[in-house]
Parts: C-alpha cells; structure tokens; sequence
C-alpha cells in the first residue's frame, strides 16, 4: 500500500507552492488557483495545498511536520546550501534520530524536515 495523497492547509498557497517546486521538485498536477494547488512527486504522491483564508492562521501541533527523504547525507547538505542562499534561515544539519537532518519553518505555516536514509528509510 502507498500514500496517495495529503491536504495541507497552508496560509499562502503561491508561496508554498513556489517553494515546494524550487527546492524539492515537485511538479503541478493541474492548475492552480490562489487558494488551491495540487502538486506531485515523482513517486506518484499527490500534495494537495489549500488556502485557509485571510482571517485565519495555521495552527499545527508543535511536533506537526512533512518531510523529504535524501538519498544521502551529501545531498541533504546541499538541499540545506540551496535553502540558505535562497534566503532562508536554516540551522546545519547534524545527526538527528539515526539519521543526518535539519528542520525549519517553510512558506505557508508549516514545519519541514530534510533527512538522508537511515535503518528505517534506507
């Protein structure tokens, strides 16, 4: 069995979409709209982004994330260099659960995780 799909409520759809494409490569799966966007990898998941209006805020739990698996720790590394010259804040990765990784805030209101493969991801 394999994930299909997720809905993420987002605060800025073009600025999470924007982001999603530019650094992880995920593609559109159809057009988008300023409050929708419908995006996918190359595994055939689907990643539904979804306005949650002016007035409201994401309010995710503290440990809520997605996450984006490396094929190694070099490659973690420089999806880490490319965040930073883009202009984003990001602390270095380090050993982090058995695995290299790094944490941040992305465009949209939610928490993000690089990591390379580990015992449980390869």
């Amino acid at each position: 069995m394999n994930l299909n799909h997720m809905n993420l409520p987002v605060e800025d759809v073009p600025a999470a979409t924007d982001f999603l494409e530019r650094y992880f490569g995920l593609r559109p799966a159809g057009p988008a709209h300023r409050n929708f966007a419908m995006l996918h990898d190359e595994g055939g998941f689907t990643l539904t982004l979804m306005g949650i209006g002016g007035s409201n805020t994401v309010s995710y739990p503290k440990t809520f994330h997605i996450g984006f698996i490396q094929r190694s720790k070099a490659d973690v590394d420089e999806v880490n260099r490319r965040l930073k010259e883009g202009g984003f804040e990001v602390e270095a990765p380090s050993q982090q659960h058995g695995a290299w990784a790094f944490s941040f805030d992305a465009p949209g209101g939610f928490a993000l995780v690089v990591r390379g493969p580990d015992k449980f991801h390869g």
